[in-house]
């Protein structure tokens, strides 16, 4: 009896570095076909390539993984994916699996966990993280309202996100910028953006909104 063949993957992450970690923790475990960091070339890439599962982050400067996954189940509807997000929020987890991916783990999984994982996903298997598992029972059973998945908040890049928990917290613009590695120009730049979005006003109301949602701990 011959051991199925490996998992055919691409993988989408807007993180030219974490893409070449993941492909190197699942070397030799699944057969990773291309790699991508924007929606376009995710789609393109995915359409060429026909792997088993698509690996998705969830944000992406240029759009999220829900856009990547709309855009494929024009041409291609069956095709699975499996979340991959450093997010553990309820409504991104719950945004996702909505779209129509099959699984939602977390960055903080192993390689052979991952590639596990993969080969589940590929056999018709829903996987998650543990405590992410609740989150879509719940919303599926209808415990979480629809007012929790705030398309305001969806609008936000990952790193807007970082940045708007740090400013919540109090850090100043170069504290930001030291702690993510960016300069406080950017720092400056995705407050703005922050702001622009849900059309708030000042630091204060940014504060407050971020805790309103949850983003503070």
């Amino acid at each position: 009896m011959t051991s199925p063949a490996q998992p055919t993957v691409v993988i989408v992450d807007d993180h030219e570095l974490f893409r070449a970690g993941v492909k190197a923790e699942l070397e030799g475990l699944v057969e990773v076909r291309a790699d991508a960091g924007t929606v376009d070339a995710a789609v393109a890439a995915i359409l060429r390539e026909r792997p088993d599962v698509v690996l998705l982050d969830v944000h992406m400067p240029s759009g999220g993984g829900v856009e990547v996954i709309r855009e494929i189940a024009r041409e291609r509807p069956a095709q699975r994916f499996l979340a991959l997000s450093v997010s553990d929020a309820a409504e991104d987890v719950i945004a996702v699996i909505r779209a129509g991916a099959r699984g939602y783990v977390t960055k903080s999984i192993s390689g052979g966990e991952l590639a596990g994982a993969i080969g589940r996903v590929r056999d018709g298997d829903a996987v998650f993280s543990p405590r992410l598992a609740g989150f879509v029972l719940d919303a599926f059973h209808g415990q979480i309202p629809a007012a929790e998945i705030d398309p305001e908040l969806d609008q936000l890049t990952r790193r807007e996100r970082e940045v708007l928990r740090l400013i919540a917290r109090g850090y100043l613009y170069k504290e930001i910028a030291l702690r993510l590695d960016i300069s406080p120009k950017t720092v400056e730049a995705h407050v703005s953006a922050v702001l622009r979005k849900p059309q708030l006003s000042s630091r204060h109301e940014l504060s407050r909104w971020a805790v309103e949602r949850r983003l503070v701990e």
